[in-house]
Parts: structure tokens; sequence; C-alpha cells
């Protein structure tokens, strides 16, 4: 039933200098994690678990950050990503229902559990076309290497990943034809005209403008939410759940894009690369220069002098 990893040593995070060093820290991932979240639950047995136990709609910002600190912590965080598996295969436990077609699901079901790691790859794959360069096929396949190791910290066994890109794309296709379909959380993730609460995060000035602002704000954010979401979806996942894209759309996306992908790399690398990733890279590039230099956590912060 479970997804459980084999006994022995924990698994390692990807290497520094990998390809996911230096995309899943890169702000212009974030712009990719809304298309990966909805066609995670565009899987009935995902979007029910998500339907039914998780706190999106109530706490949406919380979620999110909680979401961000865990995938970060995947890839930069050392020792602390093998913890951080257990406490997802941990509080997916008792994660369980029956879905939209009337079956039995358990989060952890290989089969389930896989899906939403599986997800990551094409998505990565297919935005970085749009937001970074195209990955060349060596970086493809890298990339694909590292997402199973990401997979064996969250406790994913070879046997329920496709080991190689080659058996990956019919996987993929299987499931987008047989399982993949436009779930309630689905509608709730692409729409833009369901309330959600303004952002509680940050310093208290802050919060209080953005509530007083958040009529203003919100429906321009919730129509970009939702162009994003579906325009950096791979089409044949966006095909799946019905999701409708036109060109002019496309171009809309190209030309915004193009503009992504000029700003950010000049961008200091405070701007450019999320928290986690920021610390992990300053401490790879120290380690680097002393010879191995101070030992600490990847994902911990220097401490000041």
């Amino acid at each position: 039933m479970s997804s459980e990893p084999d006994r022995g040593v924990d698994p390692v995070p990807p290497p520094p200098g990998g390809v996911l060093w230096s995309l899943s820290g890169d702000i212009r991932a974030l712009l990719m994690l809304p298309a990966a979240l909805t066609l995670q639950v565009a899987h009935p047995a995902v979007g029910a678990g998500v339907d039914e136990h998780s706190v999106f709609r109530t706490d949406p910002w919380g979620r999110g950050e909680r979401s961000l600190r865990s995938l970060q912590l995947w890839v930069y965080g050392g020792e602390e990503a093998a913890e951080e598996g257990r406490r997802l295969r941990r509080l997916h436990r008792t994660i369980q229902g029956t879905d939209t077609r009337g079956r039995r699901y358990h989060a952890l079901s290989p089969a389930n559990y896989a899906w939403v790691h599986a997800t990551g790859f094409p998505v990565y794959q297919h935005g970085a076309r749009y937001l970074l360069r195209p990955l060349t096929e060596a970086q493809e396949r890298a990339l694909y290497r590292e997402w199973l190791q990401v997979g064996r910290i969250l406790g994913i066994q070879d046997r329920d990943m496709p080991q190689t890109i080659e058996e990956f794309w019919p996987y993929f296709r299987r499931v987008l034809a047989e399982e993949i379909e436009a779930t309630a959380v689905v509608e709730e993730l692409v729409a833009t005209d369901r309330p959600v609460p303004p952002p509680d995060r940050g310093p208290l000035p802050l919060r209080l403008l953005l509530k007083a602002l958040w009529p203003v704000l919100f429906p321009p954010l919730a129509r970009f939410r939702r162009f994003v979401t579906i325009g950096l979806m791979p089409p044949q996942a966006r095909e799946a759940i019905g999701l409708e894209w036109t060109d002019e759309q496309e171009r809309a996306l190209l030309r915004f894009c193009g503009v992504v992908r000029r700003v950010v790399p000049v961008l200091p690398e405070r701007l450019r690369y999320l928290p986690y990733a920021r610390r992990a890279r300053a401490a790879h590039r120290a380690a680097v220069r002393g010879g191995g230099g101070l030992r600490r956590k990847p994902g911990a912060p220097a401490r000041s002098a």
C-alpha cells in the first residue's frame, strides 16, 4: 500500500552544479510550480486527497510557503533532505478516501505518490524552453536522473518510477490518457472568480496594505495565475485535462517569457535565487575556495562575523 524506501543509507540530494541545482532555486521556477501542482491534482486520487485533506483553501499562503520550503530542501538541504522526505511520508500516512471514480485511494500508494513526483520533470523540461533555454539532450537526461534521485529522497522506490527517459514518456502518455481529468481542484486552481484571502506573511505594514488593496489586486493576479498555469503546462497535459489555450495566448506567453529570459540573468544573486538555493550556493563556493572549509548543512545560513 505505502511507498517506503529500502532500509540502509539515506539517499543524498542531486550534486552541486547539476541541472536541478541551477533550475529549481531560480526564481523563474516559481512560475512553473502552478502548472506542476495543477497537473498533479488532475489525477483523480491526488485531486481527491487535496480536496478532502489539504488546507489550500483556508491557508493558501502558508501551504505555499511550506511546499516551497520542502521542495528546496530536496535539492539544497544536505542532510536535512532525507529527514524532509520522512516527514512528508509521515504527513501522508493518514490521507486516504474515495476518488471521483469511486475507487479507494491512499496518498502513499506507489502509483499515486509516484505521479505527484513525476509531474515535476515534464513541467521543468517544458518550462525551461520558455523561461530559460531549451535543455540539450544531455541536460534532459541529467535532469531526469537527478529527479529520480529526489524521488528516492521522498521514498519512491525505483520500481515505481520509469528509470529512463525512454520509459518515462510512454508512462506519462498512458497516465494522461487513462487517468487525468479536470477535477474540482483543477477547476479551482485555474479559476479567476474563486476568492483567495490576501497574503498573511511578511511585515505587518505590508500585510495591512495588501489587505486594503486586495480587492483591486486579486482579479489581475488571478488572471495571470491562470495564464502561466495553463501556458507553462506541457501541451499534451493541457489537452488531456481539457484546458483551452489559443494561438493569441501562446504569442502573449512568448512575449512575456522573452522579457523574463532577458531580465532575470542580470539580477543580483540575492534576487535571482530563492533563499535555500542562495545559501547553498554560497556555502558550496566557500567550501570549494577553502578546500572543504567549515562543515555545515548546505541550506544553513553562514554565521555572521
